[in-house]
């Protein structure tokens, strides 16, 4: 009986969807000038008779000239009128760039926008008919063991088809808008900026990297997800650019021990770690709310709420709900344009220091900030809190990451200036019966919190 479902589920052939959407699929060729190479010089002693002979050569052959240097990748056609997508490594530095279609005929294409943090590229060329072309799928409804295909120019060979299923979803490889399907349909060099399509003939993908030790396709691929890939695409179509939308604040996931020490029932949401001038700002968001709701969307960690807020226009007024103080607060932030705010730096503190001994507690070894200890660790004059001068090996302190030279600058979501506030705050999680204290910690000026027990042994 499972042979037998096994057989329905699987396509007879995929020859007639490959002929549907084939024309649409294009390979692409770049080519960039590059410097010369001198390459090796052979070594001939100085006031030699073969010296200028030896130099007459190289300049004839190698010398500084400039040379063409070509790379090959794939695309797709998305519009009639000649829109074409692929990957922004594909055509980056690129001077000239060739489409190649499924027919054998070869036009000219202009790079319309590019967004290296997806790493899509959107081209056009001008064609003296209609194109064919392929229209983009949902691709949150793409579920895993779902067929799929993939089209492409691997490794130079030409047009190519290559089928598997959807191995995972949700992937993110090193970027904060990461949302990969992985497959195993082979995926090799060149087709990256290929079309993953689906079995209704729509791209759920853009095929872009390939996990592998030796440069060659071993069944684990990844496409940029569609959903993604469209709003990028519409906004290069429109502006030539990008323009994602900026909460403004710094992020980190929770987790149990800090949902704990906070009075929240589950483990989910974005815990705000700074609040530089911004939206946020503006709005009344401050460090140490948790984000549970993006205009109406439950937050689930931190990666989701950079999705969220990214693919939101520019300069939309939305609800944002924050776990406050064990209640919830909706507050309306007018979010702003996250490419003109990457340069805006964080905001200072501007407390005054006051110094005291070095205290145990915690596993920790701490100190006021002195000058002295400002100096060494370079901190801001402005910088007030606790400096870790030492960590106990042994301590759950240890195991979630504190180090020396670390600065608590709150505990409780309270600041801190001596170590008695410390220890009052701690006195009032065991008071409140909490079994955690939440800490602000810094490290080369960059905010973390981290919950730590609290429970007496």
């Amino acid at each position: 009986m499972a042979q037998t479902l096994q057989a329905a589920a699987r396509p007879d052939s995929l020859a007639d969807l490959a002929s549907q959407i084939s024309d649409a699929v294009v390979n692409i060729t770049t080519s960039t000038v590059v410097a010369g190479s001198q390459g090796p010089n052979p070594i001939v002693p100085e006031g030699s008779p073969f010296e200028d002979f030896f130099r007459e050569f190289q300049d004839r052959n190698n010398g500084d000239r400039p040379r063409r240097s070509s790379a090959l990748g794939s695309g797709f056609v998305i519009s009639e009128d000649g829109y074409i997508v692929t990957n922004n490594h594909v055509i980056e530095s690129a001077d000239e760039i060739v489409i190649e279609f499924f027919g054998g005929d070869e036009l000219e294409a202009t790079v319309v926008g590019t967004d290296p943090n997806t790493d899509i590229a959107l081209l056009k060329v001008e064609a003296d008919k209609p194109l064919p072309y392929v229209s983009f799928g949902d691709s949150d409804t793409a579920r895993v063991g779902d067929w799929v295909m993939a089209m492409g120019n691997p490794l130079g060979q030409g047009f190519s088809v290559s089928a598997g299923i959807v191995s995972a979803r949700n992937r993110a490889l090193s970027g904060s808008y990461d949302d990969y399907i992985q497959t195993d349909a082979a995926i090799n060099r060149g087709n990256s900026g290929g079309p993953l399509f689906n079995m209704d003939g729509e791209v759920i993908g853009v095929n872009t990297a390939i996990l592998s030790p030796n440069g060659g396709s071993i069944g684990i691929g990844f496409s940029m997800a569609s959903n993604v890939v469209k709003n990028v695409v519409g906004q290069l179509k429109e502006f030539g650019e990008t323009r994602r939308g900026w909460l403004g604040v710094r992020i980190q996931d929770m987790t149990g021990d800090m949902a704990e020490a906070m009075g929240l029932e589950k483990t989910s949401g974005a815990l705000v770690t700074d609040v530089p001038d911004g939206p946020a700002k503006d709005a009344g968001i401050l460090q140490g709310d948790v984000i549970v709701n993006f205009d109406g969307t439950d937050v689930v960690d931190t990666r989701s709420l950079v999705r969220k807020v990214g693919n939101t226009e520019v300069g939309k007024a939305v609800r944002v709900t924050v776990f406050r103080d064990g209640k919830t607060v909706t507050l309306k932030v007018t979010l702003g344009r996250r490419e003109e705010a990457e340069a805006i730096p964080a905001a200072q503190p501007s407390e005054e220091v006051t110094p005291d001994a070095p205290t145990e507690m915690l596993g920790l070894t701490l100190s006021p900030v002195t000058d002295q200890l400002r100096e060494e660790l370079k901190l801001k004059d402005s910088t007030k809190g606790l400096v870790v001068m030492d960590v106990d090996e042994t301590t759950e302190a240890y195991e979630k990451g504190l180090r020396a030279g670390d600065v608590i600058t709150e505990a409780g979501q309270q600041k801190l200036s001596t170590a008695t506030d410390l220890q009052d705050r701690i006195d009032e999680a065991r008071e409140a019966g909490r079994k955690s204290l939440l800490l602000l910690v810094r490290r080369a000026g960059e905010p973390r919190f981290v919950a730590l027990s609290v429970e007496e042994n």
